[in-house]
């Protein structure tokens, strides 16, 4: 595998400063490129880039991740300044006085706000409760043509994970059969291939679009948002 050991593209390799989006005395977030992990783990390459480490040295002092998004997903992740800190925060993702939002990018269209509570798998294959919220943005067709058709219908959709599950909205979207594009783990192939053909566009169209968090000293609303990445710049002003 090319570029960094791919999923799926982008990346940000070793001693390149990350994006803040916030940062004080108890906390930084940052807009995570896609490709990057958040932190390494035993599946992953030994010599792959990790923000964790990245942000270590770029702050040069100790942080601690409050939460983690997949590989192949942009945006947003928050990191304490120390443990403390981020148990803080985690109690408050468990609490859902933390509103997270992302953003995808569909097969189909999607016309009407829906609520998926099925069951997903977790990374060893186990089935947990599960439930996300779906609301329609905009609905368009592309000149991709397929066997069957001169064009295809796509859907940019937020999403509200009301629980934290492996790959929650993936499964979801994918149990509903609207596939995220350049999904390679739950999306559809052969929708895929056309996709990155036709377009020439590898990077999966899940963003992690903002966080609203209670800041674990002052108990402010902080809301938190992280500019959409350059391949999701010809969808959204279709």
């Amino acid at each position: 595998m090319n570029r960094q050991n791919n999923p799926y593209i982008t990346i940000k390799p070793e001693g390149i400063s990350l994006p803040l989006l916030y940062s004080d005395e108890y906390l930084t977030a940052i807009d995570k490129p896609c490709g990057l992990l958040v932190h390494r783990t035993t599946i992953a390459e030994e010599n792959a880039p990790a923000a964790l480490q990245i942000l270590h040295n770029q702050l040069n002092r100790m942080v601690y991740p409050v939460h983690r998004i997949d590989r192949p997903t942009s945006g947003v992740v928050l990191f304490a300044h120390s443990p403390e800190i981020a148990r803080k925060l985690q109690e408050n993702l468990k609490e859902f006085s933390t509103q997270k939002k992302y953003t995808a990018l569909v097969r189909g269209w999607i016309t009407e706000e829906y609520i998926s509570k099925r069951e997903v798998k977790n990374d060893r294959g186990n089935l947990q409760s599960a439930e996300t919220r779906f609301i329609p943005i905009k609905n368009f067709e592309l000149p991709l043509k397929t066997d069957r058709y001169e064009s295809a219908r796509f859907s940019i959709i937020e999403a509200y994970p009301a629980t934290g599950r492996w790959h929650q909205i993936r499964q979801h979207l994918a149990q509903m059969r609207h596939y995220i594009i350049n999904d390679r783990v739950h999306g559809d192939g052969k929708q895929n291939r056309i996709f990155t053909e036709q377009i020439g566009i590898e990077e999966m169209f899940l963003h992690a679009t903002s966080i609203q968090i209670n800041h674990p000293i002052t108990d402010q609303s902080t809301a938190i948002k992280a500019p959409f990445p350059s391949h999701w710049n010809k969808f959204l002003s279709e």
